[in-house]
């Protein structure tokens, strides 16, 4: 019974998350063509594993809506190989966790904070 109890709270919980995060999606930054179009490929190097409904990847989401960053999702709650990626590759089933491909190696970064801190850094304060 308990067990049911936290299950049906976890489904509102869950939807209420996701319906304020679509009520009030942030705009995203406008950039020239060029300069999006050099975003765009930089940002090709990185993944973000995560789960839908989860708060701290919705903070990281927003941060890359409000960044213009099309940085590649996985849900590795509903994915199974996406989560096999992430516990192989970050060694800890963690989210969100960010995968950043440089120079042929891989970082994962997990938290948050982390995560929009190098995006702020690596792409400008709009993350």
């Amino acid at each position: 019974m308990k067990s049911l109890f936290w299950t049906v709270i976890r489904t509102i919980l869950s939807g209420l998350i996701l319906f304020f995060n679509w009520v009030f999606t942030p705009k995203s930054i406008k950039r020239d063509t060029e300069s999006q179009a050099e975003i765009n490929a930089a940002a090709k190097d990185l993944t973000l594993y995560q789960y839908k409904a989860c708060p701290f990847c919705v903070k990281v989401r927003r941060s890359m809506k409000r960044a213009a960053l099309p940085i590649e999702t996985k849900d590795a709650k509903r994915c199974e190989t996406s989560k096999e990626e992430l516990v192989a590759g970050g060694g800890q089933l963690k989210v969100p966790c960010l995968k950043i491909e440089e120079n042929g190696e891989e970082k994962w970064m997990y938290e948050s904070k982390e995560i929009i801190s190098y995006l702020n850094n690596r792409f400008g304060q709009a993350a």
